[in-house]
């Protein structure tokens, strides 16, 4: 037997270690991958992001005013524009006419056109809901006509409410709607009476 070929009593090939060595490094980073993938556990009273009820109100496309939604809940939380998030409730989007709306893109300004905020109600509180729109500031002192919908999208996407309000000036505010959801997310009781829900200046 050659000198090359014996082996002291314990000693180990090299290219073993190597090999032995990857399978470690390829062990550890294939735990660090499950870890990374484990969803985290969920927290109590967590809200799942996805939404029960769209709330939309738009308004013609470039109109420079800015009007304002307001959504209250049964239990008398409200969103708007200073608290966003209330309740089961967010608003998605604060629009403000033309303010905000310009951005620039390789070095050319573009404009938004679109007019349109957004609600979402993330879960089925029961009792009565009261959509709002304010004519919050006036650019060119002209009335201004919203659209408003109100569409239940689990299990798949219904419009329990579609209609109009006209403000004439600033400062005006109108019910769009009032509409009662129960524990199952059924909607009834929907109507348009009068409600104030903006704060007086």
């Amino acid at each position: 037997m050659s000198l090359r070929n014996k082996r002291r009593e314990g000693e180990t090939d090299p290219f073993y270690d190597m090999l032995f060595n990857i399978l470690i490094a390829f062990v550890f980073c294939f735990i660090i991958a499950l870890l990374a993938m484990n969803p985290k556990a969920k927290k109590e009273g967590d809200i799942p992001a996805k939404a029960e009820f769209i709330i939309t109100v738009s308004w013609p496309d470039m109109n420079p005013n800015d009007l304002d939604t307001y959504v209250q809940d049964p239990a008398g939380a409200m969103t708007w524009f200073r608290q966003r998030e209330a309740g089961l409730m967010h608003l998605d989007r604060d629009d403000r006419g033309l303010a905000g709306d310009t951005i620039n893109v390789n070095g050319k300004e573009v404009v938004n056109p679109l007019n349109q905020e957004v609600v979402t109600i993330r879960g089925f509180a029961p009792g009565e809901y009261t959509v709002n729109v304010q004519y919050y500031e006036s650019k060119n002192s002209e009335p201004v006509e919203a659209t408003v919908s109100v569409v239940k999208v689990n299990p798949k996407a219904e419009i329990s409410y579609y209609g109009t309000v006209k403000l004439e000036r600033k400062s005006d505010e109108r019910t769009a709607v009032r509409f009662t959801v129960d524990a199952e997310g059924i909607v009834s009781n929907i109507n348009t009476l009068p409600k104030s829900l903006a704060p007086q200046s």
